[in-house]
């Protein structure tokens, strides 16, 4: 077993350290989450949504000592506040549309019989949880996995260990079954062993490229259902009729917000060349103003990334950059936090970028975005589909029937216009190609985690 461990980017010390629990007591979990979920699974949907309402409100009342802890764990500055208004956002979308995504199907009646397709809960729904936005990613699965009628197991990364005990501290303010939700320590040995021996019904994974293709083999052959969100290398293109001024303000932010930490942060940009020039001076002009420092002080726009490897992966891509010819546009030097062998990385912005480059094929994962100037929408499709990886898109035009026709000949998980880095509880968030396979949010996630059931009923007088 090993010690989950917590390197603080803030000044690389160590901030919290939790021992993985023995395979006896994540075996005793497992076992009292199947005894609670036969219980859980006959408690009306309404019971279920009210407790769910009062985890979320139980949830929001820790955000004070939540917001400081995701600054020392992950860099995210205090000054943004967290993931609670998102969180609820989602917990409350989903709560009112249980209902109808749960009810069941009813065919056209047939005389003499009655027919209908009912959702059962799946059963044992393992979470393994990300740090980059620790609470939004996992309430993704949590709560329709419990509204649904099943137990949920938590496994947070250990970079935001102590996530997964807030989210324990708030479901043990709410009367339910013993050991419905539990978060548990276990390193990824453990995971792998109880993953291959079928202890779960579900897997939610979100995570690496890497780290999901080891879940997958680790569940071979047990039939397992599992949801996979992985890399992402998510492009933009600006089109020759944008609003140009709103266009830079948005994809700046998208690119840099958390440090580029985002599942579907804006990573490539192609910007049409009757923009291009102006696009470029007003994207380097935004990103020179973010003022990088301690998380902790109220003046930081831009944290340390999460951990010196991550910083370090971003520093080699932009390394390759320049070396195969790329301009970088903003001086380091102007950053004083930015040194080399920290977590600590200013933006950066790159032009003179192309396809060759690990920069815009790879996924940096941090505060780096190429740009790269276009001819025409058929120019801008083939390089957005240039990548192994297919999460979102973003289109910005005046025109929503060309982005709708675009974004249909675009391979990703969704089609932004005019927006980007957000999820839509009401709209699937799924992906393509390498992003992995599945999906959460929507009346499709709430299918994601049940299995239907056909009811075939004759009537004899």
């Amino acid at each position: 077993m090993t010690d989950q461990i917590c390197i603080s980017p803030i000044d690389g010390q160590e901030f919290a350290r939790r021992s993985s629990w023995p395979m006896e007591q994540l075996e005793q979990a497992i076992a009292d989450a199947r005894a609670a979920q036969a219980e859980w699974t006959r408690v009306p949907l309404s019971v279920r949504s009210a407790k769910m309402l009062e985890f979320m409100n139980a949830l929001l009342g820790l955000n004070q000592q939540i917001v400081p802890e995701l600054a020392l764990q992950m860099g995210r500055p205090v000054r943004y506040g967290g993931e609670m208004r998102p969180v609820e956002e989602r917990v409350r979308h989903c709560i009112a549309t249980a209902e109808a995504s749960l009810s069941p199907v009813t065919p056209q009646p047939k005389p003499g019989f009655r027919r209908m397709i009912k959702r059962d809960p799946l059963g044992l729904v393992l979470v393994i949880a990300p740090w980059n936005y620790p609470y939004l990613t996992a309430v993704n699965t949590i709560v329709p996995a419990l509204l649904a009628g099943n137990a949920v197991i938590l496994k947070h990364a250990a970079q935001t260990i102590l996530a997964g005990e807030r989210f324990q501290e708030a479901m043990d303010k709410v009367d339910l079954p013993k050991g419905l939700f539990r978060n548990v320590v276990m390193d990824h040995d453990q995971a792998g062993q109880l993953i291959s021996a079928g202890r779960f019904d579900h897997i939610n994974f979100t995570g690496s490229v890497a780290g999901g293709r080891t879940v997958e083999r680790a569940a071979g052959g047990t039939f397992t259902s599992m949801g996979l969100e992985l890399g992402g290398k998510d492009p933009a293109y600006v089109r020759a009729d944008a609003d140009l001024d709103f266009a830079v303000e948005n994809l700046v932010d998208g690119a840099f917000y958390n440090s580029g930490q985002c599942c579907c942060g804006i990573e490539r940009v192609y910007v049409h060349e009757s923009h291009y020039d102006r696009f470029v001076a007003g994207a380097v002009e935004a990103a020179s103003k973010y003022v990088l420092g301690n998380p902790l002080d109220e003046t930081t726009t831009l944290g340390p990334m999460a951990h010196v490897r991550f910083a370090a992966t971003v520093r080699a891509h932009i390394a390759d950059a320049l070396e195969r010819g790329a301009t970088a546009h903003l001086d380091p030097a102007s950053f004083p936090a930015d040194k080399a062998g920290t977590a600590y990385l200013g933006p950066q912005v790159l032009t003179g970028v192309d396809h060759s480059m690990r920069v815009m094929v790879e996924e940096s994962f941090g505060p780096v975005v190429g740009i790269m100037k276009v001819r025409d929408d058929e120019e801008a499709i083939r390089l957005m589909n240039d990548s192994a990886y297919g999460l979102t898109a973003s289109i910005w035009t005046a025109d929503i029937e060309a982005a709708e026709a675009i974004g249909d000949l675009v391979e990703t998980g969704t089609v932004f216009m005019n927006r980007c880095d957000y999820l839509d509880p009401a709209l699937a968030w799924t992906g393509v190609k390498d992003t992995g396979r599945g999906a959460s949010l929507s009346e499709i996630g709430f299918h994601q985690l049940t299995r239907p059931k056909s009811f075939h009923l004759r009537e004899r007088s």
